[in-house]
């Protein structure tokens, strides 16, 4: 049965803010126990509003023409926008929320962002929770691991385990240690994903990819890179510039701190070149890589370096 803004009557408990694949693992989760609707910046485009519909439909989440509408009568507030618009989403739905709404703010942005946000949520009597989702949503939908910072987190942690997340932790009352764990480990996750990317695409344009393979597997035995290289490709050509936007909150993190950035920009750049060529990653390791190479993605990598110099 079709969910439709016009059908959307009551007191939801759930809203999510923005509906891509995290908030449709999450609520088309089978252990999902939430009612929920949703807001995304898609249903203003009658090019993408379609897309959403139907998304929501499939995960029984109704779908709102409006931020306001999404979040005027629930009880929590799910956050999962790019990271550009996570201070936005905050920001648009503060004035609808409900008196003492739990605002989950799931984004992956610096720790001082998310202070900012928590300010704005507070400003106006709501509970801000800072949340950092520890690993890929899918396959693992509500089991994946979840962090919880702030003056509100034991009430987030029992808000979503009543949705069905099944591994909340409270790391206690500071909003942003949450994000300062998520971003930090970003700095190894999203640079592994980049520097293989790298050294793949110059093996096989030197000709010598099995060797190099070969050669990486015997210094991490158990390790199979050539099959990470194809996964972290798959990534990168799907979600590059949402995970260049994520790496740039790293970077604003880092900088913070005052430990350096060096390696974290040179991350953003690899991201955010393979990601702005739009190519439906193909299947398997090869055919990714030919079509790469042969897209000049290398090109424009060398001249986002050059432009530094």
């Amino acid at each position: 049965m079709r969910v439709s803004v016009a059908s959307v009557t009551g007191v939801s408990s759930v809203a999510f803010i923005g509906f891509g694949e995290a908030a449709q693992a999450f609520a088309g989760a089978p252990t999902w126990r939430g009612v929920a609707q949703t807001f995304d910046l898609k249903v203003l485009d009658a090019s993408s509003r379609l897309e959403i519909e139907r998304a929501g439909e499939r995960a029984g989440v109704a779908v709102c023409a409006s931020v306001g509408d999404a979040c005027s009568s629930a009880l929590l507030i799910i956050s999962v926008v790019t990271a550009d618009q996570a201070l936005h989403a905050a920001g648009a739905a503060a004035p609808f929320l409900e008196p003492g709404a739990i605002f989950c703010d799931f984004n992956s942005v610096a720790p001082d962002t998310k202070r900012h946000a928590a300010k704005v949520i507070e400003a106006i009597g709501g509970r801000y929770v800072d949340v950092a989702v520890m690993a890929p949503v899918l396959p693992a939908r509500l089991d994946v691991p979840l962090l919880v910072a702030g003056p509100h987190a034991q009430a987030a942690v029992e808000a979503l385990e009543s949705c069905g997340f099944g591994h909340v932790r409270n790391l206690g009352d500071e909003v942003g240690s949450a994000s300062a764990i998520k971003m930090i480990r970003s700095v190894m996750v999203k640079g592994i994903e980049a520097l293989s990317a790298e050294c793949f695409l110059a093996a096989e344009a030197a000709g010598v990819r099995a060797e190099v393979a070969a050669s990486i597997n015997a210094s991490w035995p158990g390790v199979d890179w050539s099959k990470n290289a194809d996964y972290n490709l798959d990534r990168m050509m799907v979600h590059g510039l949402r995970r260049a936007e994520e790496v740039e909150e790293v970077v604003k993190t880092l900088d913070a701190l005052g430990t350096g950035s060096f390696m974290s920009r040179g991350t953003v750049d690899r991201h955010r070149a393979i990601g702005q060529l739009r190519i439906s990653p193909p299947e398997g390791l090869l055919a990714k890589l030919a079509v790469l190479l042969s897209s000049g993605s290398i090109t424009n990598h060398q001249s986002q370096d050059a432009s530094r110099q």
